[in-house]
C-alpha cells in the first residue's frame, strides 16, 4: 500500500489550483485524470474582473486577483514558466450609452481600478464607438498551464491517468485501490452527478461554445477583443473566438445554431473574410447563486467536494483551494458564501 495525504479526483482548474496547494505546503498526492479535455482545459483563459455586460464588478475581484498572479509566480518555480498572458481586455461599446454608463461606473471606488477612462479606437476591427480598456485583466495560456503541471507531475509520480472507481473506494477505511490516503477531494465539473457521494449537489451544466478562426486581415496582438464574445490569437495562427452559453441544448455533440451565432457575432465586428478551422465544447458547472461549492461530506470527514467553478474557474478555482486547504488542515471555517452547507 502507497501513503498519500490526498488523493485529487478531477484535473481542471479546481484540480490542478488544490495540487498547487498540496505542492507548496509539502504534502503528498496523487491526481487521476481520465485524459478527457475538461471544460478548464478548453477554456479561453479569460482573467477578468469586471461583469462586461453592467460594468459591475463581483465578490472578491480584487483579491482574487492579487491571489492569482501571486499563485502563478509560485508555480514557476517548479515547472520554470509564468502562464500569465499581458493581454488586457478591450470592450467594443455598442453606442454613446455604454460610453457615458462606463465613465459612470469607473468614477466608482469599486470599479475605478479596473475600468479605464480613456477610450482607444483599435484597427483591424469595427469600433465606431471606440474601446474600453479592464485595467488588471489578462489571459492564461491555458495550454502551457495544463501541459506544464501535468509533465511536472507525470515527472514526481503524482499523476494517475485512469477513471477513478467509486466502487473500489472505503472511506471507513481510508482506502483506495492500493492507496491508503487522509483525505479525497473531488473535482469533477459535472462528472460529479456520477459521483455516489456528492451526487446531489447543486451543479447545472452550461454548455459553451468556441471557434478557432483564420483571420485573412491581421488585428492588434497584444490585446483581448471583447463584445459580445471574446477575440484573441492563440500563438498558432489562428484566433479564438467564443464563448456561447446554453443551459438547454446539452447534447454531446457541437451545436451548429451555436456555431452560426459565433460566426455572426464575429462578422459583426471583423470585416473581412475569414474561415472557421476548428469548433470545441465543453460543460461549465455552474451554480444558481454564482457561488463554488466547497464542503465535506455529512457522514466520511475525509471526503470533500471542491465544484462549480462557473465561467471564473480560474480565478474561483486558485482563490478557493487555499481556503479549503485551510478548512482542512487548520479548521479555518469556509466562507457561508461557499461552504455546501448553505443548501442544507
Amino acid at each position: 500500500m502507497k501513503n498519500v495525504d490526498y488523493i485529487i479526483v478531477g484535473d481542471g482548474y479546481a484540480g490542478l489550483f488544490f495540487a498547487h496547494q498540496l505542492i507548496r505546503n509539502n504534502k503528498s498526492f496523487v491526481i487521476f485524470s481520465e485524459g478527457r479535455k475538461s471544460a478548464s482545459q478548453v477554456s479561453a483563459g479569460i482573467i477578468n474582473p469586471v461583469v462586461l455586460k453592467k460594468f459591475t464588478t463581483f465578490w472578491k475581484a480584487q483579491e482574487q486577483i492579487d491571489f492569482l498572479k501571486n499563485s502563478l509566480r509560485e508555480i514557476e518555480t517548479y515547472t520554470g514558466k509564468n502562464y500569465l498572458i499581458d493581454a488586457p481586455i478591450h470592450r467594443i461599446f455598442h453606442d454613446e450609452n455604454e460610453q457615458k454608463l462606463w465613465l459612470k461606473k469607473s468614477a466608482n471606488e469599486e470599479l475605478s481600478g479596473f475600468l479605464s477612462e480613456k477610450f482607444e479606437r483599435l484597427n483591424g476591427v469595427k469600433n465606431d464607438f471606440q474601446t474600453g480598456k479592464v485595467n488588471q485583466s489578462a489571459r492564461l495560456d491555458v495550454n502551457g498551464f495544463f501541459s506544464g503541471l501535468f509533465d511536472y507531475f507525470e515527472k514526481n509520480d503524482f499523476l494517475i491517468r485512469e477513471k477513478f472507481e467509486y466502487t473500489q473506494l472505503d472511506p471507513a477505511r481510508a482506502i483506495y485501490k492500493d492507496f491508503n490516503f487522509k483525505n479525497i477531494i473531488f473535482c469533477e465539473g459535472m462528472r460529479v452527478r456520477d459521483n455516489p457521494y456528492f451526487s446531489e449537489i447543486s451543479v447545472n451544466p452550461n454548455k459553451g461554445h468556441h471557434i478557432k478562426v483564420r483571420l485573412s486581415q491581421p488585428i492588434p496582438e497584444n490585446i483581448t477583443i471583447k463584445k459580445k464574445h471574446f477575440l484573441f490569437p492563440t500563438g498558432t495562427g489562428l484566433y479564438f473566438y467564443g464563448g456561447t452559453y446554453d443551459r438547454d441544448q446539452l447534447h454531446h455533440h457541437i451545436d451548429e445554431s451555436a456555431v452560426d451565432q459565433l460566426v455572426k457575432g464575429l462578422s459583426e465586428i471583423y470585416p473581412y473574410d475569414f474561415d472557421v478551422e476548428e469548433v470545441h465544447f465543453g460543460f461549465r458547472p455552474t451554480v444558481k447563486d454564482r457561488r463554488p461549492i466547497i464542503g465535506r461530506h455529512e457522514t466520511h470527514d475525509n471526503l470533500y467536494v471542491f465544484n462549480g467553478l462557473g465561467a471564473r474557474g480560474i480565478l474561483n478555482g486558485c482563490y478557493f483551494a487555499r481556503d479549503l486547504f485551510r478548512c482542512i488542515e487548520e479548521g479555518v471555517p469556509l466562507h457561508e458564501e461557499v461552504s455546501s452547507d448553505r443548501f442544507k
